[in-house]
This record gives structure tokens, sequence and C-alpha cells, in this order.
């Protein structure tokens, strides 16, 4: 019989938010409407705002990049360094 793996649980850690009467509503109607936790419609816009602001993980954004079909020289040998150059890039434009 197989053993059964048991998934670990991701510690979170709590975090006071002040909403104006306006944004508090809107929160209450988007949780209830789609079915979810306040906490995780925060969650789900914060990741949101990060995407626009160029946030994506640089292994996502490498991807996304190459299938564009602008591969560079020796990406298979080079990978970590291109990588890290996305990387370093991406946040030069976040400054």
């Amino acid at each position: 019989m197989p053993k059964r793996v048991r998934r670990q649980s991701r510690v979170r850690e709590p975090v006071q938010v002040y909403l104006d009467p306006d944004d508090r509503d809107l929160l209450n109607r988007l949780a209830e409407e789609n079915g979810l936790s306040k906490a995780e419609i925060l969650r789900r816009g914060m990741r949101s705002f990060a995407r626009e602001q160029g946030g994506a993980n640089p292994m996502l954004r490498f991807v996304t990049d190459s299938a564009k079909g602008e591969w560079p020289e020796a990406v298979a040998e080079n990978h970590d360094e291109i990588l890290a150059q996305s990387y370093r890039s991406a946040a030069k434009k976040r400054r």
C-alpha cells in the first residue's frame, strides 16, 4: 500500500489594511460574487498589479520573450547567465 504524502500548508502572515467605505463595499461584493475570501481577492489583486508593473518571474519573462523566436546564442550552455541578465534588465526598468 503506497504511503500517503502529506502536503505541507503554507505559513501566511497577517496584514492589516484600512479601506474607505467604497473600497470595503467593493471588496465585499467581489468576494461574494466570486465565492472567494476577501484575502484571496486582495492576493489576486496584488499579483495582478505586480504583473502590470513588470514584476513577472524572470523565467516566465524569458520564456515569453523566447516564444517570439528571438533565442540568444548558445542558450543551452548559457541559460543561467541569460536568465540573470533578463532579471537584471527588468530590475533596471522598474527603477
